[in-house]
């Protein structure tokens, strides 16, 4: 029986840099010129003057397991494709 093939890792299929976009933009959008917090709190949520920097504290996050996890992948499918680093 033949093995399927390993496609090549791209950075673009990795949830973890579409995760960070998003919060880049949530936290855009509660710029206070823009949106300020009452565009991107929760309901019942105490208001906070500096909320969207919580989210691209998240976004700074999501960006660097991002990179880890991509760098992983890449790794592991060079591993067994067998081509050397």
């Amino acid at each position: 029986m033949k093995s399927k093939e390993t496609p090549k890792p791209v950075w673009w299929k990795n949830t973890y840099f579409w995760i960070a976009g998003i919060l880049f933009i949530i936290g855009v959008v509660g710029l206070p010129f823009l949106g300020g917090n009452q565009a991107i709190r929760d309901p019942g949520q105490i208001p906070e003057d500096w909320i969207f920097l919580i989210y691209w504290g998240g976004a700074a996050v999501m960006l660097v397991n991002g990179i880890i996890s991509h760098k992983m992948t890449v790794q592991h499918y060079r591993e067994e494709m067998g081509e050397e680093a």
